[in-house]
């Protein structure tokens, strides 16, 4: 495993800045408001020649622990208490604040190797804020602009430099990770039920809603391989998105979905099946992503068979393009059916990537064309010849034939339909275009 590089650092003093500037990348969620970043959030980065994780964290306040940014400080003080080195960040421009001298004095109990980071530190006005920084007994002050780039180089070094030694690669699953989203509605469990999973209060939980705003990639292994999950900052109607925050956090959330292979749709099953979970499910299938629908809280559910009832009808009935959807009903809270997800997510996951032998395809095809004739277009009939399966992930197939392009929508339904159930493809998209062959002898 990389060594891990901690950000850390009282609020709005550029550590999200400076953690895309060294990732490369613009990874976490930037806005000039103190107290963007809620939850820890690490990239992989090669920095010297020395691959490393970086980690960056909410800013360092001092608050009670049940409040919101007690929660933040408990969240980043366990990225410090993992790290290999620490990056304390500060503002020149702001000057060595009493948070500052507060924080400095912390770290320095921590015992963990520590750099020194004077940001925003563009032009002479900052130099007495570097001398002042040699007050917190830190070593050396690296002046630094993330936001222009200046003094980057000679930190990427320093950094490089100040790592452990490289430690012999380990005999490990190298394996791809599978790629899994958990999105929903805001105040779903999302999570909560990321920590219930990877087994630690890696995100920030409580009962606000909307405490997570950027996604979140956390790293788990189940029996059968790795599995980087992503907790994404919840969904709501386009309608009621306003603020530029929410924007860049539901930017963020998209594309996570969009970069997953499998997404677990949170649902409340306290409030049932809502019309915003559909569409973020119809979201899903427009991306091509298998899916799972967790119905979380289910320990608060009274009456469980008439819940289990309006959520099949409702799937049915709206969203019969993933027809045989799975659904677990789960309690993040107490971790009640959670052993039932993650096998969930890989079997659907194992469809996702089904290819299916041309041979067994036309046969079946020969077979549907014989149930149900190819109806007539413009009073001529449409001649389906054959079909092939262009690719997997999602399963995409492709039908030749005369006109094949001027296929009636229903028509198109009872192929997709027909694929679904005689090749069990179920919660899953499926793609079927369709392609007419050229006569050769008619007329320009």
């Amino acid at each position: 495993m990389p060594p891990v590089v901690v950000i850390a650092g009282r609020p709005n003093v550029g550590k999200s800045t400076l953690f895309n500037r060294l990732a490369g990348r613009r990874s976490a969620i930037v806005a000039d408001t103190p107290g963007v970043t809620r939850d820890r959030k690490d990239a992989e980065a090669m920095l010297r020649g020395r691959l490393c994780r970086l980690v960056d964290t909410a800013g360092l306040e001092e608050s009670a622990p049940e409040t919101l940014a007690g929660r933040m400080r408990a969240s980043s003080a366990a990225a410090v208490a993992g790290a290999d080195l620490i990056l304390f960040v500060i503002d020149a421009r702001a000057g060595i604040t009493p948070a500052d001298r507060h924080f400095a004095d912390w770290l320095r109990r921590q015992g963990r190797p520590l750099l020194l980071i004077a940001n925003k530190a563009e032009g002479r006005a900052t130099e007495s804020a570097l001398y002042d920084a040699y007050a917190l007994g830190l070593g050396d002050p690296l002046a630094v602009s993330a936001e222009h780039g200046e003094g980057i180089a000679d930190l990427m070094r320093e950094i490089a430099e100040h790592l452990p030694p490289e430690r012999p690669d380990s005999e490990g699953d190298d394996s791809a990770p599978l790629k899994l989203a958990i999105v929903g509605r805001p105040n779903a469990g999302k999570s909560t039920l990321l920590n219930r999973l990877v087994g630690e209060e890696r995100m920030i939980t409580g009962p606000e809603p909307g405490l997570t705003r950027d996604a979140v990639a956390v790293m788990l292994h189940d029996n059968v391989g790795p599995i980087e999950l992503v907790d994404t900052a919840g969904l709501r109607r386009r309608a009621r998105i306003e603020a530029p925050l929410e924007k860049l956090s539901v930017g963020a959330t998209i594309g996570a979905l969009r970069m997953a292979e499998v997404v677990v749709l949170a649902v409340d099953a306290v409030e049932g099946l809502h019309d915003q979970d559909l569409q973020i499910a119809k979201l899903i299938e427009r991306e091509g992503r298998a899916a799972v629908i967790a119905l979380n809280k289910w320990d608060a559910v009274a009456d469980r068979d008439a819940a289990r009832r309006a959520v099949a009808d409702r799937l049915e009935t709206s969203l019969a393009q993933m027809k045989g959807i799975a659904v677990v009903p789960i309690s993040a809270l107490t971790g009640a059916g959670i052993e039932r997800l993650l096998p969930a997510v890989r079997r659907v996951h194992g469809i996702w990537n089904t290819r299916v032998a041309t041979a067994a395809l036309n046969r079946w095809f020969e077979g549907a064309l014989a149930r149900h004739t190819p109806p007539l277009v413009e009073g001529r009939r449409l001649k389906l010849r054959y079909m092939t399966q262009a690719k997997a992930r999602p399963p995409t197939f492709v039908v030749f034939g005369t006109r094949a392009e001027q296929t009636p929508e229903d028509y198109r339904r009872y192929l997709v339909n027909g694929l679904r159930d005689s090749f069990d493809l179920p919660g899953v998209p499926i793609r079927l275009q369709f392609r007419g062959t050229t006569n050769p002898y008619a007329e320009d």
